[in-house]
């Protein structure tokens, strides 16, 4: 399933993709709905030039997907690679679990627009789970986007109360 998400900010477009290659947001945003146990693994060059983040979906699942996916063990490392010119990165998440079930990949770019800024993250999901992998992919998807909306606000506190 392919995808495209836009996050709305009120910082800045720089601000904005230098806040998402710092280590020290991540640990801001534990709270929010749908992710859970978020948790940097590694932040690798100064600057940043790979972040590893661990997430895990806490949101509901209907029955056929919870017969065959254990909703404890929805948990992956968000890899990604800034590219501090371009305002930009590319991700991949690594499931703990399920490695042959789930694949997911993708881009975002984030560019200065009137009211602030936008992040627009552009990827593929994709799902392997007999008869329900549509059903995971949009609950995957749906619970990213409530996810997103309610992290730009928090990411634009962080930016407002951040020495630079």
């Amino acid at each position: 399933m392919r995808f495209e998400l836009t996050q709305r900010y009120r910082s800045p477009a720089r601000e904005v993709s230098d806040a998402y290659a710092d280590p020290d947001l991540y640990p801001t945003l534990v709270g929010l709905p749908k992710l859970g146990g978020i948790e940097v693994v590694a932040a690798l060059g100064d600057p940043v030039t790979q972040l590893e983040v661990r997430f895990r979906f806490i949101g509901d699942l209907p029955a056929a997907v919870t017969a065959v996916v254990d909703p404890d063990r929805l948990t992956w490392v968000q890899e990604s690679r800034p590219d501090h010119a371009a305002m930009a990165a590319r991700f991949r998440l690594v499931p703990d679990h399920y490695p042959d079930r789930l694949r997911c990949r993708g881009a975002y770019t984030v560019a200065d627009h009137p009211d602030g800024s936008h992040r627009v993250l552009r990827g593929e999901l994709e799902v392997r789970a007999p008869l329900v992998a549509s059903k995971v992919e949009r609950a995957i998807i749906s619970g990213l986007e409530e996810y997103l909306a309610a992290e730009a606000p928090r990411v634009d506190d962080w930016i407002g109360q951040s020495p630079r």
